[in-house]
C-alpha cells in the first residue's frame, strides 16, 4: 500500500473515531444533529483551553480527562 493511501486511511479512522466521541457523549441527540451548535460548542472549548475563562486550561483538560477515563470504565464495567 502506497505511504499516502496508508496515511489517508488512518486520517480516516482517527476522524471516524473522534465523531464516536461525539454520539457517545450524546450530544448529537442533545443539539438534534444540529452540526452549527455543535462547531459553536467546539469553538468555546478551544477558547476555554487557549485561556479565555478563569480556570487554567490544564485544569479544565484534566477536570475533562478524569470525567472521560471515567466514561470509559463506566462503559467498560457495563459490557
Amino acid at each position: 500500500m502506497r505511504d499516502w493511501a496508508k496515511a489517508r486511511r488512518e486520517r480516516t479512522r482517527h476522524l471516524i473515531e473522534l465523531g464516536g466521541l461525539v454520539q457517545k457523549a450524546g450530544l448529537v441527540d442533545l443539539t438534534d444533529d444540529d452540526r452549527a451548535t455543535l462547531l459553536g460548542a467546539f469553538l468555546d472549548i478551544a477558547g476555554q483551553l487557549q485561556g479565555k475563562n478563569d480556570t487554567a486550561p490544564v485544569d479544565l483538560k484534566a477536570r475533562w480527562r478524569r470525567a472521560g477515563l471515567h466514561a470509559f470504565d463506566a462503559d467498560r464495567d457495563h459490557d
